[in-house]
């Protein structure tokens, strides 16, 4: 039997307790918070999106970063696999629209239930109020290449638990108040792991608009949502999105911000290559897509033959919602009480421009505390994809949300800690 430590009491860290008692070590799961799966108790709007029950690919499809990385750890232990050990631990399970799996209560805390009760079956140790220092290693003979080796860890009180592997599973920096306040990168760095720089993801995004503080509050629904910079698009889909005080939100905008990233490295460069000469970064809202340009115009052409008389900004009350009526005269350089008879040809289609591709300006991310994930982390380069074990330090692991690994919304980033948590149990 071997003496196995877990840092981090969330999905990843639970899941890899479970897959090391499970092969008979003995297993201590340290939280430092006190009570486990804190951040999953907040998922879902509260009801905890536990995976999401789509295929395989569609599973890797839904990953923005180092999909390949997961090939080992999504075939090992799938979102079949996760669901039936979240029944089996006796919460019964419910899939709804996209695929996304909840449970029947659409409680969280019925989730995170099944899992205390499952490491309990399982004989793992649980210590909260446990808060990790720093990792103990020691130098290693260099034969296989890897010149340190694992050791046990030392605890914020002064206590060393010595061990034969550890696990760490610490999370990112987003909502840092359930403890993902960044430890596992510090732990990383120290050891000598390149650490990617990291950044909210799942966020809202600022836009330099003043007139979205107009519309707060305003949903949009089935509209395309489009990233751009220079000629470059990063992003196209197609749903629901939200008008804030500080720019965009809602579904469609969450996801956006995972391709700003990369987008906002296209745009440092600059259109010239000089990084002071920025290209912005353009969200473009179509207001109508199931309607191509021609659609729309002879759309607009009957709204304003049967309303000829009435001024512009009184006659836009079919084609969109009262709140954006005012921004949409505004942005359109029509004045608002020209009759509609009196628009010219040229204005019109100036306005259907518009309609199809309303711009916004992105000038950052909302910050940590709002994101739903964090996108950067441990290098996977640094860690062996068959196992979670580092490729510099034997018998150190780690899974879940501090590795450089994001998905999008749906409960595809739950079952990538499920995954990879299991993998690294299941290595130790």
């Amino acid at each position: 039997m071997s003496e196995i430590i877990v840092i981090g009491g969330g999905a990843a860290g639970m899941m890899a307790a479970i897959a090391a008692s499970e092969r008979g070590h003995h297993v201590v799961l340290l939280e430092k918070k006190e009570k486990l799966g804190k951040k999953l108790f907040i998922t879902g709007k509260g009801r905890c999106n536990v995976t999401n029950a789509a295929d395989l690919e569609t599973l890797f499809a839904n990953v923005c970063s180092n999909a390949k990385f997961l090939y080992s750890a999504f075939y090992g232990f799938d979102n079949r696999a996760v669901m039936d050990l979240v029944e089996r631990a006796g919460c019964p399970l419910k899939i709804e629209r996209g695929e996304r799996v909840f449970p029947v209560s659409d409680h969280s805390s019925d989730v995170i239930a099944a899992f205390t009760r499952k490491l309990k079956q399982c004989g793992a140790e649980i210590r909260l109020h446990a808060e990790v220092k720093a990792l103990l290693c020691e130098a290693s003979d260099g034969k296989t290449g890897i010149r340190q080796q694992i050791k046990g860890v030392q605890l914020v009180n002064g206590q060393k638990l010595w061990s034969d592997a550890v696990i760490v599973c610490t999370g990112g920096l987003s909502y840092a108040s359930t403890g993902s306040t960044g430890d596992g990168l510090k732990f990383a760095e120290e050891t000598g792991h390149k650490v990617t720089p990291c950044r909210p993801s799942l966020v809202p995004l600022q836009t330099a608009q003043d007139w979205c503080r107009d519309l707060m509050g305003l949903s949009l629904k089935n509209v395309e949502l489009r990233m751009v910079c220079g000629k470059k698009e990063y992003y196209r889909e197609q749903g629901e999105m939200l008008f804030t005080h500080f720019g965009v939100s809602g579904p469609l905008v969450l996801t956006a911000s995972c391709y700003l990233g990369n987008a906002q490295k296209k745009s440092s460069k600059g259109s010239k290559g000089n990084a002071e000469q920025t290209e912005p970064i353009r969200l473009y809202i179509d207001l109508k897509p199931a309607l191509s340009e021609e659609q729309l115009d002879k759309r607009l052409l009957r709204d304003f033959d049967e309303q000829k008389n009435k001024q512009f900004k009184n006659a836009l009350g079919g084609l969109f919602p009262a709140k954006l009526i005012p921004v949409m005269v505004m942005l359109s350089d029509i004045d608002g009480d020209k009759k509609v008879n009196e628009i010219t040809k040229e204005e019109r289609k100036s306005f259907v421009q518009l309609i199809k591709n309303l711009p916004l300006t992105v000038t950052g991310t909302r910050p940590f505390a709002e994101a739903i994930i964090t996108q950067g982390g441990v290098s996977v380069k640094d860690v062996n994809p068959s196992t979670m074990e580092s490729k510099l330090v034997k018998g150190l692991y780690f899974a879940g949300e501090v590795l450089d690994l994001d998905a999008h919304t749906g409960g595809f980033n739950l079952q990538i800690a499920w995954s990879t948590g299991h993998l690294a149990g299941e290595s130790v």
